[in-house]
């Protein structure tokens, strides 16, 4: 939706409304929805420099809160984040980095400030990449699960000593059933999982079957859909949207609903060029030694059963303005489709 649609549609709101002798819709409550929006869907720019600027631009777009890391641990800052995130009636989620070594004093001082600035969760990540990248041997791979281990056996005591429930992401890294095991290893009422809608199709996971088997684990969420297409080596990836893609949003909604009313839908809507997903290579599946051609199957039929309607978006060579425009439409196309489509209205 540009803005003129998004003015227009503003205006018909209030228009209907004094129609029927109720009290017209102002602009702001016209797009309120209760999703949040995490801070990767802009790329950095004046509103994602600070949690405070993001705060108030989410606000502006119709957000029911925020996903982003803290820029500051000065207490006055995070005592004025806090009272303003209450006063617009939105949350606060904090992503944070799992603790590096045994001195976890660094870890436990941003958990600390995240609950003083009022934060409801933590998200964090094991993995900044992607695991068909990142690691070109077995043994790579399996350093990186015992080191992963090692780093959450190191939060855990920290956030139950707050209280501040911690979530996971499946973040190109864990199956669905490997991120199942981690969990249950780690078993705290205070560790769960950001649970990502599509990350997992790269690993060649089914969709759906992820959101069956993370959502009863889900602290929080990346909420977003994709659409793909192949190529030689494999398929492309690519953020759409909400209302464009592959995923069932309303299933998915409901699925994540039904197994944990609290946890709380983030969009992350990254607007880029299509991730290469090359599962036809060999180095791709040097870290899978127990997957096999029944993954391969049903991951290729979901990209031929699902063709885009039209070419996938790519943002290389645009201008930085037309880029940020760009996001911000695309998010606010996502934001309106949750509160219109998906029912996520602030009650």
């Amino acid at each position: 939706m540009n803005r003129r649609n998004f003015l227009n549609a503003v205006a018909a709101s209030g228009c209907v409304a004094r129609a029927i002798g109720e009290r017209p819709l102002n602009a702001q409550e016209s797009l309120a929805t209760s999703m949040g929006v995490v801070q990767y869907s802009f790329s950095d720019g004046p509103h994602t420099r600070s949690a405070r600027d993001f705060l108030e631009y989410c606000h502006s777009l119709g957000a029911g809160g925020i996903q982003i890391g803290l820029d500051s641990l000065d207490p006055g800052y995070l005592d004025k984040l806090q009272r303003r995130t209450a006063e617009l009636g939105m949350y606060l989620e904090v992503i944070i980095s799992l603790p590096q070594n045994e001195d976890v004093a660094d870890f436990e001082r941003d958990v600390a400030a995240a609950r003083r600035a009022g934060a409801v969760c933590l998200r964090s990540a094991c993995l900044n990449g992607r695991r068909y990248e990142n690691f070109t041997s077995l043994d790579q791979w399996n350093s990186f699960v015992a080191e992963s281990h090692r780093r959450i056996a190191l939060a855990v005591p920290v956030v139950e000593k707050y209280r501040m429930a911690l979530g996971l992401e499946n973040h190109k890294d864990w199956t669905a059933d490997e991120m199942v095991a981690l969990m249950k290893r780690h078993s705290s009422e205070f560790l769960g999982v950001c649970l990502d809608t599509v990350n997992n199709i790269a690993l060649l996971d089914d969709p759906m079957e992820v959101v069956a088997k993370l959502a009863p684990l889900a602290v929080t969420t990346h909420f977003k859909n994709v659409a793909a297409k192949e190529y030689p080596d494999g398929f492309l990836l690519s953020e759409v949207p909400l209302g464009q893609g592959i995923l069932n949003l309303a299933q998915v909604v409901e699925t994540i609903r039904k197994a944990r009313p609290g946890a709380r839908l983030n969009l992350e809507m990254i607007t880029r060029d299509p991730l290469k997903i090359p599962c036809l290579t060999d180095t791709y599946w040097v870290t899978f030694p127990e997957r096999n051609g029944e993954y391969l199957a049903r991951a290729l039929r979901l990209v031929r059963d699902h063709p885009p309607a039209g070419p996938l978006p790519h943002v290389s060579g645009l201008e930085e303005e037309a880029r940020r425009r760009e996001e911000e439409d695309n998010v606010r196309q996502c934001l309106a489709y949750a509160r219109d489509q998906l029912g996520l209205r602030v009650a």
